[in-house]
């Protein structure tokens, strides 16, 4: 059987969550701290991105 190369980089999914911008952590708690002062429904995907955002640098 013959060895076959993969390039396991490019497999591997990112940690990040997508569709948030890139930010700096100060920039991403601010942001979220304006999207929980006025509670909105529709901006609970930003939210959760967001935070998904912080968690991965706090980790």
């Amino acid at each position: 059987m013959r060895d076959i190369q993969v390039d396991r980089f490019q497999l591997a999914p990112s940690i990040l969550p997508s569709g948030v911008p890139e930010l700096s952590d100060d920039e991403c708690v601010a942001r979220l701290a304006r999207a929980v002062e006025a509670p909105d429904s529709a901006r609970l995907d930003e939210v959760a991105a967001l935070i998904g955002r912080l968690a991965v640098a706090i980790e």
